[in-house]
């Protein structure tokens, strides 16, 4: 029986395993930060972070120290996070999309929500969505599995911000927002309630919209998945006034609180409907922090650069699972992304995934029995990925192979200059390679003349960065389609004059 046999029927088992202990499927959790660094929370090092939830869970569960998105922006790693494919196949390239962006993650990629409604599972969706709106909402969450919605349905720095204020409501946040745009519009379902959304009470907004969602899951005896892709912290940063002002880390440090009181309240409900024992809660970000807002752009900790970069910094993201009595709390060091967040997620749920070209691998291994990853490998994209240039970087085992470098305006500022956008595209022949177990840092290329050993290990990922690209189908841009004014959300689409009488 080869390997690959061997690991898919180690995983069954471990499914069947974890399905015989419940009578019901597990309910699913997925929380995702945004512009969150390395070493942002309290339980990845920062002194000053305010995360006793998330530290919680970290020390109930179990936390990673190599774990990765596929890409260093929004939109392409929330569409890979949900559909297990590398952005590239589903066409969320380059950067990211817009309020008025023509084009969304296309309705026949198949997203988690999409996997486990058949099943009768709940599914909801709370905060950040940015894969979409389009013409008649299109592109919104209720067209992608999702039976309901509450949230900004891209960046809440994509329009005027005015009305982003801190506590006391006087003080206004730091931070400049897009201007000639619509204010930023809070959706329930399809349907515009509140525009410019109320910053200040929008993560109890968020929490009662969980605990509703969850007792009323719970009450039916129903199976349920609840996406929360945060706000917090990508900037401008904003806060209630239960957490404004309480951190040690200022505006950043008070929102990074706000989102952690959140995932608390979730707990809480899990606890009290007496489900807690039946789900499994994962957490991670969808890209390193934008330094280019130095203290208020968050921390990658000991890895280089941040957002916008192929480095560590901008694609390596803490990691989370909880899931009470059947995860042993512990430390991962195994390599895992957000890809296998799908085919994990069906494989508990008694289904096979979608038989679309998936990236991602099951982790149940890694989750129930201590490892071994089923992930070979790690292939790192830019913000701008192209057929002409293909994979960044690739990550086999401890070791690292930048084949292109690139720096980016979302991670200037740092002494760091590989960082910077003036550090502009490279090619390296042979590629640079570092070992990321002794350099996390990304500090000290290892040359083949003086460490002759590691030739291998280049050729290697050579063939496999070869194969990767020969099996890649590169899908339609959908941010190349552009934007129409008239298509961004307005609560009252008659108005004039636009954008400016967009309110409700």
């Amino acid at each position: 029986m080869g390997l690959p046999l061997v690991l898919d029927f180690l995983a069954i088992f471990m499914c069947l395993s974890v399905r015989r202990v419940s009578s019901s499927p597990p309910n699913f959790i997925l929380l995702f930060a945004d512009d969150l660094g390395f070493g942002d929370l309290g339980c990845y090092g920062h002194p000053n972070s305010l995360t006793p939830n998330l530290d919680k869970l970290a020390a109930k569960g179990l936390r990673f120290t190599d774990f990765y998105v596929t890409s260093p922006v929004c939109s392409p790693s929330r569409a890979s996070i949900l559909t297990g494919r590398y952005q590239t196949r589903s066409g969320i390239y380059p950067g990211v999309l817009y309020p008025g962006s023509r084009g969304g993650l296309p309705l026949n990629e198949t997203t988690i929500a999409e996997v486990l409604k058949p099943l009768g599972y709940n599914t909801a969706i709370m905060g950040k969505w940015h894969l979409g709106v389009g013409l008649n909402g299109t592109y919104l969450p209720t067209r992608q599995g999702f039976d309901s919605y509450l949230g900004i349905p891209y960046s809440h720095d994509m329009g005027p911000c005015h009305n982003l204020t801190c506590f006391p409501p006087d003080v206004k946040c730091f931070g400049f927002c897009d201007r000639g745009v619509v204010t930023v519009p809070l959706m329930h379902n399809e349907v515009i309630i509140q525009q410019p959304v109320d910053f200040l009470n929008l993560e109890t907004a968020y929490s009662n919209f969980a605990t509703t969602f969850i007792r009323d899951s719970a009450q039916k005896g129903q199976p349920f998945f609840l996406y929360y892709p945060s706000h917090h912290t990508h900037y401008p940063q904003f806060a209630g006034p239960r957490a404004a002002g309480k951190s040690r880390r200022g505006p950043f440090g008070d929102a990074l609180l706000e989102l952690d009181s959140t995932v608390g309240h979730i707990v809480h409900t899990l606890k009290e409907t007496g489900v807690l024992n039946n789900t499994l809660i994962f957490f991670t970000a969808d890209n390193g922090p934008e330094l280019m807002r130095m203290s208020r752009g968050g921390n990658a900790g000991l890895m280089k650069c941040g957002k916008g970069t192929t480095y560590e910094g901008g694609m390596r993201e803490p990691a989370i699972a909880y899931w009470h009595d059947r995860i042993t709390p512990g430390v991962t060091h195994e390599l895992a992304s957000s890809l296998d967040i799908l085919p994990t997620f069906a494989m508990l749920a008694g289904t096979r995934p979608p038989k679309a070209a998936l990236d991602g691998v099951d982790m149940s291994s890694i989750l129930f029995q201590g490892g071994p990853s089923q992930r070979e490998a790690m292939f790192y994209y830019p913000t701008d990925p192209s057929e002409k240039y293909g994979v960044f970087a690739v990550r086999l085992g401890k070791y690292k192979a930048h084949f292109y470098t690139r720096g980016a305006t979302h991670s200037d500022t740092t002494p760091d200059h590989d960082c910077h956008m003036t550090a502009f595209l490279k090619e390296h022949d042979p590629p640079l390679l570092f070992d990321l177990e002794a350099d996390p840092s990304e500090n000290y290329s290892l040359s083949p003349d003086e460490h002759p050993e590691v030739e291998w290990v280049l050729q290697r990922m050579q063939r496999l960065r070869d194969d990767f690209q020969a099996s890649m189908v590169f899908g339609e841009s959908q941010v190349g389609r552009g934007s129409d004014p008239a298509l961004e959300p307005c609560c009252t689409p008659s108005c004039n004059p636009k954008p400016d009488c967009c309110r409700c």
